[in-house]
C-alpha cells in the first residue's frame, strides 16, 4: 500500500520548511509531505503523485505565488480530484480569490498567514478525519448503488423497486438530514443544487471527548469503532429531541444546529452532559474510565450552503458563528468545565434566569478580532459541583466584579472564600493566580 501523501505550496521555502516541521511534528511517520515552490511543479507533482496511486487527501497552498495563483491552481487539483481537501493559505488572498477556491474547488478552510501552530493543527486534523469519514461514506454509497444496479438487473416488479427507492431514500436522509434540506427550501433531495446558499440565525453546538487519542490507543479498530457509534447513539436523542440537527460527525466531535430557539441548544447540551452521567456510571472499570465531554454553543448569522462538482455535492455551513462555537469548545478544557457559551447565546435566552449560569471570562478567541465573554451553564455537573458552585455564586460574582475593577486584594480574598468552600472550582482558581499575579 503506498503511503499517503499532503502536497504544500508556498514559493518561500522558509514557510515550506515551517508546514514541513509542523506537519511532520504532528502527525508523525503515517503521512508523506511533498512541497513544491510554485503551482505548476505542485500540479505535476499531483498529476505524478495520482498516477502512481498514491493517495492524497489534503492539499495546502499560499494564495500569491508568480506563476499560478493558489485558487486557480487549487481548482485544477479539484477537477483531477474532487475529494482531495484545499485549504489555502490567506496571507494577501482577497475576497474573489477565497470565493472562487469556495466556489470552483470545494475549498476546506483557510487559515490566515501568519497562521497559529495550533490552528494549524486541529485545521489538518479535522480535514484528515473528515477526508476518511467522507470516504467511508462514498463506501457505503457505492454499495447503495451497487444494490440498486442489481435490484434494476433482476427486473424486480415495481413494488420491489419502489420499495428499494424507498429504503435508499431512507438511507440519504441520514447522511443529508431533512431540516437541513428543508432550512434550504428543498422538498426532497433530488431538489439539490450546486451553489445554493441562504442565511439563517442559528445556534451552533459542538461536542468534543476529551483525552480521545489516549482513549482509543487502548482499544483495537474495531473496538474503537463499537466505542465511537456506541457513544455518539448516547448524544444524538438529545439534539434531536431539542429540535436540532447533527451536522456532521468530526471523529468522535458532534456539530449540530438549532434553528428555532438559543435555549433549545441549551437544553440539548445538558441533556447530553446528564445523558454521559449516566453512561458514565457503567465505566468504572481501569479499562472503561469515565469520559469528560467539552461542549461549546455560539448563535449568529451562518450561510448554509451546497458546494461540490458535477459528480459529488455535500452540504455545508460557514460562518464566525460557527467558528466561534468551535473555539468555546477548545476552551472548555482550558477552564475544567463542561458547556460554555457566547455573549451572543445568551442574549438570546428566553429567560436566563432557569439556568445555572456564571460569567467565566472575557476573552480574545483564536481567529476573533474582538473580546468574547463567555459564560459556563453548569446544570449537568455532577452534584458536588453543582452544589459548591451554587452555593459560592454570589461571592465568585462579586470577586469578578472586584476583579474587573482592578481591586485583586479584595477580589483576591473572594476567589479563596470560594476555593475554601468549593475546592474544585477550577476558574477561581485561575482567577486567584491572576490576582496574586497583578498585586506582585
Amino acid at each position: 500500500m503506498n503511503q499517503i501523501v499532503i502536497i504544500c505550496v508556498d514559493d518561500e521555502p522558509m514557510i515550506l520548511d515551517s508546514l514541513r516541521i509542523e506537519l511532520e511534528g504532528n502527525l508523525g511517520d503515517d503521512y508523506l509531505i511533498e512541497l513544491a515552490q510554485s503551482g505548476e511543479e505542485a500540479l505535476e507533482i499531483f498529476i505524478d503523485l495520482k498516477k502512481d496511486n498514491y493517495e492524497i487527501p489534503i492539499v495546502i497552498a499560499d494564495y500569491i505565488m508568480p506563476d499560478m495563483k493558489g485558487d486557480e491552481l487549487l481548482k485544477r487539483i479539484h477537477s483531477i480530484s474532487p475529494q482531495t481537501l484545499k485549504i489555502m493559505l490567506t496571507g494577501q488572498a482577497d475576497i474573489a480569490g477565497v470565493g472562487n477556491a469556495i466556489n470552483y474547488a470545494n475549498l476546506y478552510r483557510y487559515i490566515p498567514k501568519p497562521w497559529e501552530s495550533e490552528d494549524l493543527k486541529l485545521t489538518v486534523k479535522e480535514a484528515l478525519n473528515s477526508y476518511f469519514r467522507r470516504k467511508e461514506i462514498d463506501k457505503k454509497n457505492a454499495d447503495l448503488d451497487r444494490i440498486n444496479q442489481e435490484l434494476t438487473q433482476a427486473n424486480l416488479s415495481l413494488k420491489k423497486a419502489l420499495e428499494a427507492e424507498l429504503k435508499l431514500t431512507a438511507s440519504a436522509t441520514k447522511f443529508v438530514p431533512h431540516q437541513f434540506l428543508s432550512l434550504m427550501g428543498y422538498q426532497n433531495i433530488t431538489d439539490v443544487k450546486l451553489g445554493d446558499s441562504v442565511e439563517h440565525k442559528m445556534s451552533v453546538l459542538f461536542a468534543d471527548i476529551r483525552n480521545f487519542t489516549t482513549i482509543l490507543e487502548t482499544m483495537t479498530p474495531e473496538e474503537s469503532f463499537k466505542f465511537i457509534n456506541g457513544y455518539l447513539s448516547i448524544m444524538e436523542p438529545a439534539i434531536i429531541e431539542n429540535q436540532g440537527f447533527i451536522d456532521k460527525y468530526i471523529g468522535d466531535a458532534i456539530m449540530a444546529l438549532f434553528a428555532s430557539k438559543a435555549d433549545d441548544a441549551i437544553h440539548a447540551g445538558i441533556s447530553m452532559l446528564k445523558r454521559l452521567n449516566e453512561y458514565n456510571k457503567t465505566r468504572q472499570r481501569p479499562e472503561r474510565l469515565p469520559l469528560k465531554v467539552g461542549i461549546g454553543i455560539n448563535t449568529g448569522d451562518l450561510i448554509l450552503g451546497t458546494v461540490g462538482g458535477a459528480q459529488r455535492i455535500d452540504g455545508t455551513v460557514i460562518g464566525d458563528a460557527v467558528n466561534l462555537a468551535s473555539r468555546l469548545e477548545q476552551l472548555t478544557k482550558q477552564y475544567d468545565v463542561s458547556l460554555l457559551i457566547s455573549n451572543s447565546t445568551f442574549i438570546a435566552l428566553e429567560n436566563s434566569v432557569k439556568y445555572s449560569i456564571r460569567l467565566i471570562d472575557r476573552v480574545k478567541v483564536k481567529g476573533k478580532a474582538e473580546i468574547v465573554t463567555v459564560f459556563e451553564i453548569f446544570d449537568a455537573d455532577p452534584p458536588e459541583c453543582l452544589e459548591g458552585k451554587t452555593i459560592t455564586k454570589h461571592i465568585y460574582e462579586e470577586a469578578i466584579i472586584l476583579y474587573y475593577q482592578r481591586k485583586f486584594r479584595q477580589a483576591s480574598q473572594l476567589f479563596q472564600d470560594c476555593l475554601s468552600k468549593n475546592p474544585k472550582d477550577r476558574v477561581a482558581q485561575i482567577y486567584l493566580e491572576r490576582c496574586q499575579k497583578n498585586r506582585e
